[in-house]
């Protein structure tokens, strides 16, 4: 089990919190560490969140109210969470994971009040090395983490993510690469004198961030 990817915080979602976060929802929460960096950054009075690993769930326990534990579909969230309750969802590289994405969004636009906000990442399929070894290979083999982790059952380019986080309805706030290019590396020079435009193929994951209308 590599316990980075499940005990790193992503503080890249910081700029994009609201200003109030009294209560969040944070799916596929690992082990807590970034509902525990919202709570420093906002006055939290409630979190809740679901993870699919037991064994990863009982150290996530102490950060959370309410703990779900596994297939974030099947969870009976709203037993416990009131339609228009919430001020903040985090779906972080989960939504890949899911049959139909589609619908837990759904679900989860329904439970944010107001302003409150969805946070989602997910891998980019338009990657450009994958597509190098797509054409130059023939390789579509699957791996145990990255781009092809054998466990990701849904592909996503910057579109069609945008369309997977608005689908609950909600609007548009920022779509943009979780990695920032080095403006001295090739990537970001080539980028730059693109403006912008190869964005689409250097981005590793995409960071969608949806507000639901007042």
């Amino acid at each position: 089990m590599n316990n980075t990817y499940f005990d790193t915080a992503r503080t890249e979602i910081m700029p994009w919190l609201p200003g109030r976060v009294s209560r969040l929802l944070d799916v596929g929460c690992g082990t807590g560490a970034t509902t525990d960096a919202v709570r420093k950054a906002r006055d939290v009075i409630w979190a809740g969140g679901i993870e699919y690993l037991p064994s990863v769930a009982e150290q996530a326990a102490p950060l959370f109210d309410r703990l779900w534990v596994g297939d974030a579909a099947q969870q009976p969230l709203e037993e416990t969470i009131s339609p228009g309750s919430l001020d903040l969802v985090l779906c972080l590289d989960v939504l890949e994971h899911m049959v139909d994405p589609w619908s837990m969004v759904q679900r989860l636009g329904g439970m944010l009040a107001p302003g409150g906000r969805l946070i989602v990442s997910v891998p980019n399929i338009r990657n450009y090395r994958f597509i190098w070894r797509l054409l130059t290979r023939g390789d579509f083999r699957y791996r145990d983490f990255g781009l092809l982790d054998r466990t990701h059952l849904r592909f996503f380019v910057r579109e069609t993510a945008i369309e997977l986080a608005v689908s609950g309805g909600l609007s548009l706030v920022h779509a943009g690469s979780v990695q920032r290019l080095k403006p001295y590396e090739l990537r970001g020079i080539l980028n730059a004198l693109s403006f912008g435009r190869l964005d689409t193929f250097f981005a590793k994951q995409w960071l969608i961030v949806a507000e639901k209308p007042a």
